[in-house]
């Protein structure tokens, strides 16, 4: 998958899709399998966004049917299954231990209850049903849990997911059907004529050129940039500090919400804050209040891990974008529904929604473009078309046998090799030190300086697939140790 901006101009598109994220993704997937014809820009990398720093959860959302969002459940726990069956390289079961305690917001009655309705909508799938746990089976399965108080419990099954990767996977299953797709352009301004849209002007961010791509039609689909949302916080912790085995479902007992503690690799996520914010998407980041909320939230439930903001490796924060976010309400009872605006200009604005319904809610979003094209196409398959990347580690094996030095370990004691590197450049897509650190490896995650130490040695791998030069190569990497300073930490890095 090569990036072209010269490619915009080949024809008149069917429809080009602003946005990048997994919405805008997944919408020129099924645009494309369809036989439209797509382009889909980004002012940022694929995912940049909200779409890469999430929970890198696929749930059903138990926590919606506290305030009665059974359809959105239903919709949820449908699409879960899918994406289990087409994205299995990249969507994987997941243990989830639910402990309860004496006094707790959820008594147990009501969290077998809750559960029990979970398991119905979802029917018969790949997961396993929930079982109610007693007050040993629920320490045989998290011992590192405070057992003071502690009355039973649960284990139930969701899912989780690499949000960037799979971002990416549906640029790639696009571009495979045909579409154009352009990370770094920005959209200047729509064309139009008699009242109607037919195009934008695109700028390339990387080179300041400038295009007039011609369209049919425009979808917007550009999250928090064009919807109110909320901040949902994030902290990663060395794991062994926490000591969960899998997954694990608190409710927080600082304002009662329900919040995770989820196993990645050598780090534990735990998340997330859900408050309204003012920030720009670009802005957003993790306060120290964010830090301390989380903290103190799992050290109550974990006691021996005593954690403090020195022990965080990485804190991040994505808005969440919510079709509907009435003032004055509790942002955690706010539906994630989406809503789909038909304007008669030409542009279809979608908006809200959640990474587990990305798939049909860029069916509907298509459906309505398709009407409004007044065109006949095939039905929607991509519940059926597995996602592309499954091979991508033979693909690395291959890059490795061709070049011994792509070998190497980016870092020792990490599970990546330069071919990533390489890999992120040649087939997909990547032009920053970002790109690959943040959204194709979790290497910025998963160190304390987030990649700064090693970001010269994996601009040099860069530097020769790109022809980046000495003056290059300097500003990308100070453009990345800024970057880095705004999406991750809630401290300045030296």
């Amino acid at each position: 998958m090569k990036r072209s901006f010269a490619a915009l101009e080949s024809k008149v598109f069917d429809v080009v899709v602003i946005g990048g994220g997994i919405t805008g993704a997944g919408i020129a997937r099924d645009a494309a399998m369809r036989g439209l014809t797509v382009a889909i820009i980004d002012k940022g990398d694929w995912g940049s966004g909200t779409s890469s720093r999430s929970s890198r959860l696929i749930h059903g959302g138990i926590r919606y049917l506290e305030h009665g969002q059974i359809g959105l459940v239903r919709e949820s726990v449908r699409e879960r299954e899918t994406l289990l069956r087409i994205a299995p390289h990249l969507v994987k079961p997941l243990e989830f231990t639910w402990p309860v305690y004496r006094g707790a917001r959820l008594p147990k009655w009501k969290l077998r209850a809750g559960l029990s309705a979970y398991d119905l909508l979802a029917g018969v799938g790949r997961l396993r049903r929930h079982t109610s746990l007693s007050v040993s089976e629920v320490i045989e399965h998290e011992p590192s849990l405070r057992k003071e108080s502690l009355s039973g419990g649960a284990s139930y099954y969701d899912a989780s997911t690499d949000d960037s990767r799979i971002t990416l996977s549906n640029v790639q299953s696009a571009v495979t059907h045909g579409a154009v797709a352009v990370n770094y352009a920005r959209m200047s301004s729509l064309t139009e004529t008699a009242g109607k849209i037919d195009g934008a002007v695109i700028r390339d961010e990387l080179s300041d050129a400038e295009s007039r791509v011609r369209a049919r039609c425009i979808v917007s689909a550009t999250g928090p940039w064009q919807a109110r949302g909320t901040k949902g916080s994030h902290v990663a912790v060395q794991r062994h500090r926490i000591g969960n085995r899998s997954a694990v479902t608190l409710t927080s007992p600082i304002d009662g919400r329900v919040m995770f503690v989820i196993p990645a690799g050598d780090q534990a996520i735990v998340g997330t804050t859900d408050t309204f914010t003012t920030d720009l998407p670009d802005d957003v980041r993790t306060s120290e209040a964010d830090v301390d909320y989380l903290l103190a939230s799992a050290n109550v439930y974990f006691p021996d891990a005593r954690l403090e903001a020195n022990d965080v490796v990485a804190a991040w924060s994505g808005i969440r974008p919510l079709a509907s976010a009435p003032a004055g309400t509790d942002p955690s009872s706010i539906s994630r529904e989406h809503h789909i605006d038909v304007g008669t200009n030409g542009v279809i604005t979608v908006s809200g929604g959640k990474l587990t319904t990305y798939r049909s809610m860029a069916e509907e979003a298509v459906d309505e473009l398709v009407a409004l094209l007044a065109v006949k196409t095939p039905e929607c398959r991509t519940s059926e078309e597995e996602l592309p990347g499954g091979d991508r580690n033979l693909r690395r094996a291959a890059l490795e046998v061709a070049d011994r030095l792509l070998a190497r370990p980016v870092l020792h004691g990490l599970p990546y090799t330069c071919s990533d590197v390489a890999l992120a450049v040649t087939d997909e897509m990547a032009v920053t030190v970002a790109d690959v650190t943040v959204r194709r490896t979790h290497i910025a995650f998963e160190l304390p300086d987030h990649g700064a130490s090693i970001a010269e040695s994996v601009a040099g791998i860069m530097a020769r697939l790109l022809g980046w030069d000495d003056a290059t190569i300097n500003a990308r990497i100070a453009d990345y140790v800024q970057q880095m300073n705004r999406l991750f930490t809630f401290r300045e890095l030296s």
